[in-house]
């Protein structure tokens, strides 16, 4: 059971983006793409999730053994993949609590009761140390940075999907938030053998998580694959030697 990118290649307006992406996320297990800004990292997200934006030009993505390549977000979703946006919008007059029962019960296909989700979200709130009042706030709207991927992960551990792509969920937060998001990875992949692909710039929420495969992704391509030693390389040394050994005509 996995998620599955085989030869992607992605153009947004006519430009080429990603070229030639393979890339495996199994059930069960963190895996963690790094890269530099322009590296094609949110590209990948993005085409994952089906945003239209983003035109596949060459290669299939498979959930499960299942083609899923020309379904819509919505379809993915209901399927059990699951994206935390880099940049969460902000949505006047919708609460984070009528927002999160209408898509756990359309993800879920189910008709679960006021009482009995809120019940369900007060838990998992609780785990990611967040004020009750907090489910009654309009999604995003004043949230602080950490506070917006909190309510990422929130949605993450309510949907409970097979795999989540997080999209920088370390950019924006202090290091209280980062744990307390990272403990909320943790707790998400231990109880539900969830597949996460954690998509950043930096080692730091690595350190709080348990990895189970870095890859790291220069212009487009995967360049390297390792464990979390690859990680605190990074940390170290940062992207020059990738970017340095890179042909002319890919930079």
């Amino acid at each position: 059971m996995e998620l599955r990118i085989k030869d992607l290649h992605v153009s947004v307006e006519e430009k080429e983006i990603l070229r030639g992406v393979n890339l495996k996320i199994e059930l069960g297990k963190v895996h963690a793409l790094m890269g530099p800004n322009g590296a094609g990292k949110s590209c990948l997200a993005n085409t994952l999730m089906g945003n239209p934006k983003y035109i596949i030009t060459e290669g299939k993505i498979f959930l499960d053994g299942e083609d899923i390549t020309g379904l819509a977000a919505d379809e993915r979703a209901k399927l059990g993949l699951f994206l935390s946006f880099q940049y969460p919008s902000e949505i006047t007059g919708v609460t984070m609590s009528n927002f999160l029962r209408t898509a756990y019960n359309s993800v879920k296909k189910a008709n679960v009761n006021v009482l009995d989700f809120h019940r369900k979200l007060k838990d998992r709130m609780k785990e990611l140390d967040m004020d009750p009042n907090f489910s009654k706030r309009y999604i995003n709207e004043g949230f602080s940075g950490g506070e917006k991927k909190r309510a990422e992960i929130l949605q993450m551990v309510v949907l409970e999907p097979k795999y989540a792509i997080l999209d920088e969920t370390d950019s924006g937060t202090d290091v209280d938030a980062l744990k307390i998001i990272a403990s909320g990875i943790n707790k998400a992949k231990e109880k539900t053998n969830m597949g996460i692909l954690i998509i950043t710039h930096y080692n730091r929420i690595l350190q709080y998580i348990d990895v189970d495969k870095v890859t790291i992704m220069m212009n487009g391509k995967i360049v390297k694959e390792g464990g979390e030693e690859l990680a605190q390389e990074i940390e170290a040394e940062g992207y020059g030697k990738y970017l340095n050994g890179m042909k002319a005509e890919e930079v």
